[in-house]
Formats: C-alpha cells, sequence, structure tokens
C-alpha cells in the first residue's frame, strides 16, 4: 500500500500505462491507417484508369463511326485518290478538303462532339485535308514525334488515340505575341477566348490530342486516316479527377519521358516555384518533367542538380505497378504518398497521390493526444514528487526542531551527530543523572515492521552484553506520537573507516591492538551464540575512553542472528532467509553468501581478517563495479597479500594471520574470535603499541584535526545492504 509520501507514483505509473496502451494503439492505428491508405489509393487510381479507358474507347468508337459514314467515307478516299496539294493544285484540293468537311455539316457536328478540327492523313503521312479556315496544313507531313502511332494505325488497321503533344505555333501567332507585353495576355488571345471558339483555349496553351480512325476502301485496303483533333485540357485532364482522393490529392498521366500530359492542379503553385514560366499562357502539360527536387521547394528550399524522376514515374517506366506509402517527394518536393500503372496500349501512365501530411493526419492527431496525456501525466507526477520532497523536508526540518526544543523522557537532545538508514543519533543529557549519552531516534516515517524488529532486537542483544569493546545501551523507549528510542554511552572518537579516510594506512603494532579488541567484544557475542554479520570499520568505534586511549567499541548488533543450542530459544526475528542474505559485499564471507544459514563465529573472522587487511593497507581485498562482481570474487578468486597490494613489507606472523583468516574454507581459518586473538597476541608487534604512544597520537589529533586525503573512502562502500538470491554467484 502507497504511502502518503509515494503517492507520486501513481501517476507516474500511469503515464508509463498511458505510454504503454499509446505505443501499442499507434502500432494497431499505423498499421490500419497503412491498410486503408493502400487500399483507397489503389482504388481511386483504379477508378480514373476505368473511366479513362472508357473515355478511349468511346472516342475512338466516335471516329471509328465517322469513318465508316458511307458520304465522308465516299469523299476522303476520292480526296486520298486525287493528286496532293502543290502549287499548281492547291487551291483545287483546298476546294475538295473544305467540300469534304462542308457535307453533311460535319464541321459543325465536330464541334458539338467537341472536337476542334478534324484532319485526313494518307498513307504516306501527309496532311491531305483539314477543316481549318487556312488549310495551312495541306499538303504537309504528320508531325514527327507523331508518325510512329500514325505506323501503327496503318499497320494494325485499329484506331488509336494519341497523347497530348504541343502544336508548333503559325508565324502569324508568334508574330502577334511578340507585338504585346510579355506581362499580359495578347489582345489576339482575348478576342479568339470567346464562346463558340472551342479552339481558342488550345492557342493560348499549345496542346492538343488526336484520337484517329483508318478509312478503307470496299475490298478493305487503309488508304490513310480520319484524325480528330481536341483540346486534352477540356476532356483528358479532367477524367483524371473522376475519382479524386482528399484535398491535396492528385491524378496526372506522364509519358516515357517522365514530361506531365494533363494539367496540374497547382498551376500557380508552380509559376511560384519556378517549375514553370510565370506567364498567363503558360501550362505544365507538356512543360512539366516529373523530377525529384531533392527538397521541399514550398518551404523555400533550393532544388538539387542531377535530379532523377519522382520515384513514381520511374517505378512506372521500368513497367512496374504498385502502391507506395513510405512517404517520397513529388515535383514540389512534398513528401507524398501514391499509387502509379502503366498503360502499354497507349503509351503512358498515370498516377495519383495525396500529400503525406494528410494521409496521416488521423495517425498524428492520435500520436498527439497520446503524448499530452503521458506529458501531462509525467508533469504531474513531477509536481508531486517535488511537492512530497518539499513537504518531507519541511517535516523533517520541523520533527528536528522540535526534536531540538524538546525532552525524550529524561533525555534533552542538544544536536544530531550522525544519521544511518535506521535514524538519527543526537548527543542528549540525562536530566538527572547529568550524564552525556547518545541517544538513537527511529522516527515515524521510518518506523516500518522490519525496521521496528531490526530496532528492538539491537537494543535487546546488545542489552544483554557487558564486555568493555562493545557498545552499552543504557535505556529504551518510544514516545506518544510513534517515535522509537534508545540511549548509550556517549563517544567521543571517530570510527575505523573515518581514521583510514583521514589518516590512510595504520601501522601493523595498531592494528592488532584494535584488532585484538574487536575479537574481545565477539568472543563474548560468540559465547552466547551471536554471530555480529555486520562487521566493517563503520561499526567500529576508536576513542579515548575513561583515560584509556585506543579503547574500540563495537557498534550496531542489529543483523545478530543464533546459532547453536541457543538459536531455538532466543525467540528473535531473522532479517534474511529464503529470498536474500544481508551484509555488506565487501566484508561479507563466502559462505554467507552461498548459505546464509551455514554462517557461524567463523564468518565474523573472515569479516575481522577483511577490516585487519583494509586497516593495513588502506584497500578493500576486492574491488568491483557491482555487489554481484565483489561477491564473485569473494568466492572464486585468492586476495594479494598486504605486501604485495601496497609494496611495503609487514611481519610474516601478521600478515600470515590475516591470510587465514580471509581462506575460503572456514575450517582452514582461526576458529574462534578468541583464538584469532591469542595469535595476535604472538606476533612480534603485539607489544609495541605503547600506552604512551596511543596517548601521544590522540593528544596530537585531538588538538589539530587532520585534513581528509585526495581519494577518501566512500561512505557508500560500506553500506549494510540486502543482497537477492538470484544476484548470488553459484
Amino acid at each position: 500500500m502507497l504511502s502518503g509520501k509515494n503517492i507520486w507514483i501513481i501517476p507516474l505509473l500511469t503515464a508509463l500505462v498511458v505510454a504503454g496502451v499509446g505505443g501499442w494503439a499507434d502500432s494497431r492505428l499505423h498499421r490500419v491507417i497503412e491498410q486503408n491508405l493502400r487500399g483507397n489509393l489503389q482504388s481511386a487510381l483504379d477508378a480514373n484508369v476505368t473511366a479513362l479507358e472508357i473515355w478511349m474507347a468511346n472516342q475512338k468508337r466516335v471516329v471509328t463511326v465517322l469513318a465508316e459514314e458511307p458520304n465522308l467515307k465516299a469523299r476522303a478516299i476520292e480526296l486520298l485518290g486525287a493528286p496532293h496539294a502543290s502549287p499548281t493544285n492547291r487551291a483545287a484540293a483546298a476546294e475538295r478538303s473544305r467540300q469534304l468537311f462542308a457535307s453533311g455539316n460535319l464541321t459543325e457536328r465536330l464541334r458539338s462532339l467537341g472536337y476542334s478540327m478534324a484532319h485526313v492523313v494518307d498513307t504516306n503521312l501527309l496532311v491531305v485535308s483539314e477543316s481549318g479556315r487556312g488549310r495551312a496544313r495541306l499538303g504537309q507531313p504528320v508531325m514527327v514525334e507523331l508518325q510512329p502511332k500514325y505506323r501503327e494505325l496503318f499497320e494494325t488497321g485499329e484506331p488509336r488515340i494519341i497523347t497530348p503533344f504541343k502544336v508548333p505555333r503559325p508565324q502569324w501567332f508568334r508574330r502577334a505575341q511578340s507585338r504585346t507585353d510579355d506581362s499580359r495576355p495578347s489582345p489576339f488571345l482575348e478576342s479568339t477566348n470567346r464562346p463558340g471558339r472551342r479552339f481558342a483555349p488550345m492557342l493560348r496553351d499549345p496542346a492538343a490530342m488526336q484520337v484517329a480512325a483508318p478509312l478503307k476502301n470496299d475490298v478493305g485496303v487503309i488508304l490513310g486516316a480520319l484524325v480528330l483533333i481536341f483540346n486534352p485540357n477540356a476532356e483528358f485532364s479532367r477524367i483524371l479527377s473522376v475519382a479524386s482522393y482528399g484535398d491535396s490529392g492528385e491524378t496526372f498521366a506522364f509519358d516515357g519521358e517522365g514530361v506531365l500530359l494533363s494539367e496540374s492542379r497547382f498551376e500557380e503553385e508552380l509559376k511560384q516555384l519556378g517549375l514553370i514560366e510565370n506567364k498567363p499562357d503558360a501550362a505544365s502539360a507538356l512543360n512539366l518533367r516529373l523530377l525529384d527536387p531533392g527538397a521541399d521547394l514550398t518551404q523555400g528550399h533550393a532544388a538539387a542538380t542531377n535530379q532523377p524522376l519522382i520515384l513514381m514515374v520511374e517505378r512506372a517506366l521500368s513497367g512496374e505497378s504498385g502502391v507506395e506509402i513510405e512517404p517520397f517527394r513529388d515535383y514540389r518536393g512534398v513528401p507524398v504518398v501514391g499509387a502509379w500503372k502503366w498503360l502499354p496500349d497507349h503509351g503512358f501512365g498515370v498516377g495519383i497521390k495525396i500529400d503525406a501530411r494528410e494521409a496521416f493526419h488521423t495517425l498524428r492527431v492520435v500520436r498527439s493526444v497520446f503524448l499530452i496525456l503521458f506529458l501531462l501525466l509525467l508533469l504531474a507526477s513531477l509536481m508531486i514528487l517535488l511537492f512530497s520532497y518539499s513537504q518531507f523536508r519541511v517535516r523533517r526540518r520541523l520533527s528536528e526542531a522540535e526534536l531540538k526544543a524538546r525532552q525524550l523522557g529524561q533525555y534533552r537532545l542538544s544536536e544530531k551527530i550522525g544519521e544511518g538508514g535506521m535514524g538519527a543519533v543526537y548527543k542528549a543529557r540525562h536530566a538527572l543523572l547529568r550524564r552525556e549519552t547518545a541517544l538513537k531516534l527511529l522516527p515515524p516515517d521510518k518506523a516500518d515492521a522490519y525496521t521496528i524488529q531490526r530496532f528492538e532486537q539491537e537494543v535487546q542483544l546488545t542489552c544483554t552484553l557487558t564486555h568493555p569493546n562493545t557498545i552499552q545501551v543504557f535505556d529504551y523507549g518510544h514516545t506518544p506520537d510513534g517515535i522509537f528510542y534508545y540511549a548509550m554511552e556517549y563517544l567521543d572518537g571517530l570510527n575505523l573507516a573515518d581514521l583510514v579516510t583521514r589518516y590512510g594506512p595504520q601501522p601493523e603494532e595498531r592494528v592488532i591492538h584494535i584488532i585484538r579488541q574487536v575479537c574481545g567484544s565477539l568472543a563474548e557475542a560468540h559465547g552466547r551464540g551471536l554471530i555480529h554479520r555486520d562487521i566493517k570499520p563503520a561499526n567500529v568505534f576508536l576513542c579515548d575512553r575513561g583515560g584509556v586511549p585506543d579503547s574500540v567499541k563495537v557498534l550496531d548488533f542489529g543483523l545478530v542472528r543464533h546459532v547453536g543450542p541457543q538459536a531455538s530459544s532466543a525467540n528473535l526475528p531473522e532479517f534474511a532467509g529464503a529470498d536474500g542474505i544481508v551484509g555488506t559485499p565487501n566484508f561479507i564471507a563466502p559462505e554467507a553468501i552461498q548459505n546464509p544459514d551455514n554462517a557461524d563465529a567463523r564468518s565474523d573472522v573472515y569479516s575481522v581478517g577483511v577490516l585487519a587487511y583494509f586497516l593495513l593497507t588502506g584497500q578493500y581485498i576486492f574491488e568491483g563495479e557491482s555487489i554481484a562482481e565483489v561477491c564473485r570474487q569473494h568466492l572464486n578468486d585468492d586476495p594479494q597479500p598486504p605486501s604485495a597490494r601496497v609494496g611495503k613489507s609487514f611481519e610474516p606472523q601478521l600478515e600470515t594471520l590475516i591470510m587465514r583468516c580471509l581462506e575460503k574454507n572456514a575450517a582452514a581459518r582461526p576458529q574462534s574470535a578468541r583464538e584469532l586473538s591469542e595469535s595476535l597476541a604472538q606476533c612480534r608487534a603485539a607489544s609495541q603499541w605503547t600506552f604512551e604512544q596511543r596517548t601521544h597520537w590522540w593528544t596530537a589529533h585531538q588538538r589539530s584535526p587532520a585534513q581528509p586525503p585526495a581519494n577518501p573512502i566512500s561512505s557508500s562502500q560500506q553500506k549494510t545492504v540486502k543482497i537477492d538470491f538470484d544476484e548470488r554467484t553459484p
């Protein structure tokens, strides 16, 4: 159950859930949108191609019917058999041409059907008749680029659609335009652009499209072709927009060179971008090659050099038809998605595209909603966290101020002297005994069941121990508002971690003196069946106590466990079992890592050996980037002797004894703290740390505090931790 101070986790977890759901929804929605987009593009393309096929089939049907009309056919065959137009017979040929199209009111019929004019072309690809007034092309060959289509028609006898092409403007038209201002339309264009003049748009935008059918004599021999000419912008481009798709969608046709055959819906924009001339009579059809500019020109970017065709046109020209929903650039450089199809029977392709921004608009909206929701929840979590932290700090300061201003029983607090994972330690004074005391407090915000049990066990077990090198506990209790506390003797000195941090490695005679006192405290505990399990520099205090300098006090019996015959009747809580072990990784014995139930007094001896190694060298026996790595080294690696580690010689008997303590096999170590102490007493240096030296050291350092070295030992490396069994090395 979440406490008030952890309430910020709720919006954070909600934000993570929203992020997860959003990611799943985004993936699903993206697939659905892609499927729908692919289907819609293909459907729109198929609809336009079908409409175009129907329209072209209808154009072929019209020209075929006209070519088979008896009166027109007879006159056309007669005309095809007459001499061709020349300077001597041009007038006669023009008259026969006029009679051909005047018969049956053919010219008006063609205009009513939407055709601007008509030609009759012989098998030599010469124009022998035309419906225009000037008859300017009589006797002239068909445009070179159109001749292959005419040859196909004469070879197959089937009608042919001739795709849009540029009409060469006559000389008189170019002269009329040159007399006008380029910035405005020609007066000629204005005069021809009126109702009833169906070909005026073609002159303004010089493009034409043809449909042709063969003219056969009675025995089926092809003598020529009837050609109907019309403006492609009036029909061809309109047919391509039958099934439009989206606000930015466009369907267009292109030839084998990638040139646009139909009108672009972005004519004005293309003029502004410089892709076509910025003139009133300029058009995109037949004037724009569909190249990929390499950047979005609508955003002010410049086109790249050596531009390839846009992806869909390039693939269509290779004979491929398909759909591409991964955005690519169109001829404006705008990211689009599209579909395309090449029509080999007609010699051109059709494509449909839509701006990717519009195509994926729904997905962007959903993403934005989820992102905003996630950020709001994340912000709410952060705000609650900051608020909780500020409240916690305020409550903490108020609590500290309240504690300093109040008494806990007979104890009046004066100042905080330390803080750890199980609460804070204050210097206090007993009101009646006038004695300075250290008061350890467990505030309500840390008083969970585990910590209270450990706190109470520390008090209860420490009270049973009377050795002078074990911290003495005087009192225990809790206030009505839930603050647990116990009073212990106040020590003026420093722990061994601070000793090494401030003053570096210690001389071997002092190390022996300190370790023997630690062994004395542990010997009493082991005699009562108690294993400390957390011997480390921070839990061993060094002080000048009662006129005895360099007195040792062993602290923190909160992790003690019972072994031996007394264990079953001790009735004390266990803080590790099937789910993990506790201890400090740098000082824990191998058997306590593999199986905590096998830990005994010899496990504490191992930790004491590590402590002695640390005091002599200023270093841990093993270093690692993680707890698991350090534990693996405790299990598998042999430590270097202290002399090899620091390049300094030590008394061989002392070094051998320390290395015995560090044996992986507990049976190879000293079997008790008492045995270790007695072995240390046999060392030559055991008697060299005299009372005078101890007194001198404390006198000197109490008067002049030392500066910490450049690389102090991190306190975080000596924290007691719980190690999960999953992290243990087998």
